[in-house]
């Protein structure tokens, strides 16, 4: 048998075996990706901020509250009574009211909306792009992994901004609010439980984002993306 004739029996499975491309190679192009396009980037990144912050600002607020809580006197208690919060005065539980859950949700919603149409907006402008890849040998699977590698950098570089500002809005609103005792009665190990449940959540909110997306890249087929008409 002929080398040509082996190349031609090859099955696919041994086929996809050949093909490899390095994770740090993964890591590499979608870096430049991200580069390359950085308003763009900007913009998921941005949205992903504000929804962060929020949830952030919420999260701690609410450890503040409960420090206050547990350790404030009466007039602690009806000041946070005045400032939304919901009070367990036997256990000292605090809870955000429910106006802000519902503000956090929708902006949740938002923001998975807005990284969906700007992921969407990637994939056409990367039409040609994502077909000279397949017509080179990239899997379904490399073009799937380019594109979630560029949700967990703007995700998590997205969530970690939010997280982080969202902290230093709510230390600064409790400072206004109750003075030097929002700051010397506050849990941080609540506080950094906080961040990290508000930058996971980012995180996950972008990763679920780009999913859809991701897998119309992976699936198009190689001569409709180069016959694309942008």
């Amino acid at each position: 048998m002929t080398p040509h004739d082996a190349r031609k029996h090859t099955r696919p499975e041994e086929k996809r075996r050949q093909i490899v491309l390095p994770f740090s190679k993964s890591v590499e192009i979608a870096w430049r990706n991200l580069r390359a396009r950085l308003f763009r980037s900007l913009i998921t990144a941005g949205s992903l901020v504000l929804a962060v912050a929020f949830l952030s600002f919420v999260l701690v607020s609410t450890d503040i509250a409960s420090g206050l809580a547990r350790h404030g006197s009466a007039g602690t208690l009806r000041a946070l009574y005045r400032a939304g919060f919901d009070v367990d005065t036997v256990t000292g539980a605090v809870q955000a009211g429910a106006k802000d859950r519902w503000i956090i949700i929708l902006s949740l919603l938002v923001c998975t909306v807005g990284i969906v149409n700007a992921q969407m907006m990637s994939v056409t402008e990367r039409f040609r792009e994502i077909g000279i890849m397949k017509c080179l040998g990239a899997l379904d699977s490399m073009i799937l992994r380019l594109f979630l590698l560029e949700a967990v950098m703007q995700g998590v570089a997205g969530s970690a901004a939010g997280a982080v500002a969202g902290l230093a809005a709510a230390i600064s609103g409790g400072l206004a609010r109750f003075g030097t005792d929002a700051v010397t009665l506050l849990p941080w190990s609540d506080v950094l439980l906080s961040l990290v449940q508000a930058t996971g959540t980012g995180l996950i909110l972008s990763l679920a984002a780009v999913l859809y997306p991701a897998i119309v890249a992976a699936r198009m087929p190689p001569v409709a993306a180069m016959r694309a008409d942008l």
